[in-house]
């Protein structure tokens, strides 16, 4: 099938599954590059770094860097695209009938039901960046004893970042910008 057939349909499928925002997305996006072997999930990792260090909303910040990762500029724009198009039909159909509804048990209960489904996605998401970030498991599996298995560079730099945040009220972008030179000085 198509690259941009491909891209399209994942990313479309996506936007409509995704409920919660960006980060629910990236489960769907570990699967893609199982499935597809498009990009490994450390190539996933920098993307969602490059996603969140970017001005706009992580999930299309994510569907445009994949899909032009995986099939160039036409790719890119496909995929941001594929990813925007449902939420906007879908969300235009669901406002006209939300007004009449909004008070309706059902949909109150179903508004409800999708909190923890939403949670458990972005605890996934967090879980899986935590795998690729801070933990090392394949200098693990290699034999690297239970110390091959923290990135202690990482886990170095989420410390100091934290603290940091306590102490300091800078702008998040500031943030951004030292995490983004200390990998870059350290080549990390």
């Amino acid at each position: 099938m198509n690259i941009y057939l491909l891209l399209c349909l994942e990313f479309a499928k996506i936007s409509v599954f995704a409920v919660g925002g960006g980060l629910a997305s990236l489960p769907f996006l570990y699967a893609m590059a199982d499935k597809y072997g498009w990009f490994s999930y450390g190539e996933l990792a920098n993307m969602i770094a490059v996603s969140e260090s970017t001005p706009g909303p992580i999930g299309i910040n994510m569907a445009t860097y994949v899909g032009y990762t995986c099939g160039g500029v036409a790719g890119g724009i496909l995929s941001t695209l594929s990813y925007v198009l449902p939420s906007v039909i879908i969300g235009t159909f669901v406002a006209g009938f939300l007004q009449k509804f909004k008070t309706n048990a059902t949909v109150e209960a179903a508004f409800y039901g999708l909190r923890p489904a939403v949670c458990g996605l972005i605890a996934a998401a967090g879980y899986q960046i935590l795998t690729i970030s801070i933990l090392d498991i394949p200098a693990f599996q290699a034999g690297g004893g239970l110390a091959g298995l923290f990135n202690l560079p990482a886990i170095l730099m989420f410390a100091v970042m934290t603290a940091l945040t306590f102490k300091v009220k800078w702008h998040p972008v500031i943030y951004i910008v030292i995490a983004a030179a200390v990998g870059v000085v350290l080549k990390f």
